[in-house]
């Protein structure tokens, strides 16, 4: 047992650690929310000895203890690392959350990674989200396998969920082992390697009895076993073997096996593996085949590095004695340890009491700055579900974790302050539901805005914007969920908030020229207020904002009173209308008006700027302006149709559409009105398959029958 830390929240549990990258793997699990994938890492844990039974980490779903946020959803809501050592290699389990509001979770396990495992539920199949990332994880030639879980469950079926897979994924997707059926005929008691022919009876339990097939075993797995030779052999780098292969040679194992590894390491053959974690079935053959044919960190592209100033550096080597460079990919708030950052060490060893560079990228836009700086890491740790061990090293290509960083954040590279240097960015989503969030009282806005700057400082998928026209404040998130989680943590950090319904930045302008005149005459103590102004309004075309000019002849609004007058004016504009909202695209020209040489000032001629643009209002058809967005929606062939009928119920102008590939990219203007709630409305509409983005390019008049429920609606306020 490893000395214990004296930080509250964190174990003193021996972790593993080693100092030769070829003896790491990094996997992550992907696949749909329920699918099995915390389930099947908390049983390789207990497989590998590293827990004593599998649901002992705490639901395997994020580095604080019970957090109470996956605890009220019952499902995992971030990302979760779980080292295991097997054949004296560390594999890092980096398990995701299935539920398509996570995915920023999800693409820092695709960061740290070196190759996924796709978890397939034999219930549910595989869904149009998990195919998308399939696709993703093509496009960037991660390797990858699949494991088909819950073969114990009554409405399992093995067989269709491989042709499912295969379907889906496309070439080269094989089984390399079939389940074998226990006494009862029913359950799955065992696995039959197809090249290796070795059986793995699993009917007393784990680890399995391991035998040589039988005669009786042959027969029924010929197929896929000629399959998956043929598709080995393709991929081979031995020109002859085919030749060899169709002239009647049989192939051995110990040509087959090598040639298989180094297909599903290049990211060319993907194996399909079945698994059941309640019964051990399959444990064994996935941890194999990690350590045999997942690739090590040395055999994986490393990202691209520059100098700080963006300066082009060497290509990076996962060398341990290298100049260091890793990345946070991951940032959380503890409640008893404070902030703890995931890191992966790409190049050089991370060690403790050592002073690091941190740059940030410009991620302004998403609530985090540009930064560089230097600070010291005091302690390292491997992490394990809600656990956190402290480690003496880690290396190049291996993944920490390290805590109380004042200034590290997702995203963010650690180098040395001799040598700073900076990763390329990953990709993120935008994050595209907004919730207005308001807090209780004055004494929580404090609270509620420091808390909000450390939450979207670690989780790039949220974004904060206060709105200058609606004066909300205005969380952007993924969805429901993801909005809910943020919410639920605000307040379990103390913050007392609300939600309000999101506001749309609509403006006013007029639709005709008026005139105005503005007379404000007050007596009061003795002392008076006097200001007369006679304005005339004209529109002007979209986007050119406010003019004022002066056309006052004979001194009848004295020189130093004119600016009170605009100052008034402009007041009024941004104060609003028949809406509440700012009044753009206009010229206000003074005219004419009186003062008084004793009651005259400055604030009488600003009210009476004021008052004289309400007057030409109240006869100068006001047109009410809504901001028009123009959407990109990319979904699967099959949901076009009723995209684009979507679309046209959401008053949407569609701009043309393409396709390829089985996708569709359908591109329209559409209100940003109909827009506030589209995250999750397209999801359901698309089976979740379906992304979007979105910008704004102007402001337009709005139908007069909704223009004047919104102003009836700003009356009743």
């Amino acid at each position: 047992m490893g000395q214990k830390t004296s930080e509250k929240g964190l174990t003193g549990a021996a972790a593993p650690v080693v100092t030769e990258p070829g003896r790491v793997r990094n996997v992550v699990l992907v696949g749909h929310s329920g699918a099995g994938k915390t389930t099947l890492v908390e049983a390789l844990l207990a497989a590998t000895g590293t827990i004593p039974r599998a649901g002992t980490v705490t639901d395997g779903t994020t580095v604080t203890d019970n957090d109470p946020a996956a605890i009220r959803q019952q499902r995992s809501v971030a990302l979760a690392c779980a080292p295991v050592v097997h054949q004296d290699v560390k594999i890092n389990l980096l398990d995701t959350p299935g539920y398509a509001d996570f995915v920023g979770e999800l693409r820092a396990g695709l960061r740290a990674a070196d190759a996924a495992l796709f978890v397939v539920s034999a219930v549910d199949g595989v869904d149009e989200a998990t195919t998308a990332l399939w696709e993703e994880c093509a496009a960037v030639g991660m390797p990858r396998a699949v494991a088909i879980t819950r073969l114990d469950h009554p409405r399992a079926d093995y067989e269709q969920t491989l042709q499912d897979c295969q379907e889906a994924f496309g070439e080269n997707v094989m089984p390399t082992f079939q389940p074998m059926l226990g006494d009862d005929g029913e359950s799955v008691a065992g696995l039959i390697g197809l090249v290796t022919l070795r059986v793995l009876d699993y009917s007393a339990g784990y680890p399995p009895v391991i035998g040589q097939a039988e005669p009786e075993h042959l027969n029924p797995i010929a197929d896929d076993r000629n399959a998956l030779i043929e598709g080995i052999i393709a991929e081979s780098e031995d020109e002859t073997l085919m030749d060899r292969y169709l002239g009647g040679e049989l192939i051995s194992t110990s040509t087959l096996v090598p040639d298989l590894e180094k297909a599903i390491a290049r990211g060319n053959f993907y194996p399909v593996i079945p698994v059941c974690a309640a019964t051990g079935v399959g444990l064994d053959a996935l941890l194999d085949g990690f350590v045999s044919s997942a690739p090590a960190p040395p055999e994986h592209d490393l990202p691209v590095v520059t100098g700080v100033d963006g300066s082009p550096r060497p290509p990076l080597l996962c060398d341990p004695d290298g100049p260091l460079v890793a990345e946070v990919v991951k940032t959380t708030i503890d409640r008893h340890v404070g902030r703890v950052s995931l890191v992966r060490v790409f190049s050089g060893t991370l060690r403790p009491e050592q002073t690091l560079h941190v740059s940030g990228h410009g991620m302004s836009e998403r609530g985090h700055p540009d930064h560089d700086a230097d600070e010291r890491v005091a302690h390292i740790y491997s992490p394990l579900g809600a656990q956190l061990r402290e480690v003496g090293q880690c290396v190049a290509g291996d993944i920490c974790a390290i805590t109380k960083s004042g200034s590290a954040e997702t995203g963010d590279t650690l180098s040395s302050k001799d040598e700073p240097l900076l990763m390329e960015p990953w990709s993120m989503p935008e994050p595209l539901l907004p919730i207005a969030v308001v807090a209780k009282t004055r004494s929580d806005e404090d609270a509620l805005a420091k808390n909000l700057s450390r939450l979207v400082a670690g989780d790039p998928t949220l974004r904060l914007d206060r709105s200058p026209e609606t004066h909300q404040l205005v969380l952007w998130t993924m969805g429901e969920s993801h909005a809910d989680v943020v919410l639920d943590r605000l307040r379990s950090g103390g913050v007392e908030l609300d939600t309000e319904p999101v506001k749309v930045a609509f403006r006013e302008t007029f639709g005709c020229g008026a005139k105005g005149h503005g007379r404000h005459v007050k007596q009061s103590g003795g002392h008076g207020q006097y200001a007369v102004c006679d304005i005339e309004v004209e529109p002007l075309p979209r986007g050119s904002g406010f003019e004022f000019v002066n056309r006052v002849v004979g001194g009848s609004v004295p020189h130093n009173y004119i600016p009170s007058v605009e100052k008034g004016v402009r007041a009024q504009l941004e104060r609003g209308l028949a809406a509440g909202c700012p009044v753009v695209d206009l010229r206000v020209t003074l005219f004419d008006g009186k003062a008084h040489s004793v009651d005259s000032s400055d604030a009488a001629f600003q009210t009476a700027g004021a008052l004289a643009l309400r007057e030409a209002a109240a006869g100068g058809q006001l047109t009410l302006l809504e901001p028009i967005d123009e959407i990109v929606v990319r979904v699967p062939d099959a949901y076009v149709g009723a995209v684009m009928s979507d679309l046209s119920g959401r008053r949407g102008r569609p701009l043309g559409t393409e396709g390829g590939e089985g996708h569709s990219t359908v591109r329209a203007e559409v209100p940003a009105s109909e827009l506030i709630r589209y995250a999750v409305e397209l999801r359901a509409l698309s089976s979740g398959a379906g992304t979007f983005s979105r910008a704004y390019i102007r402001h337009e008049p709005m139908p007069a029958h909704l223009a004047d429920a919104v102003r009836k609606e700003h009356a009743a306020r």
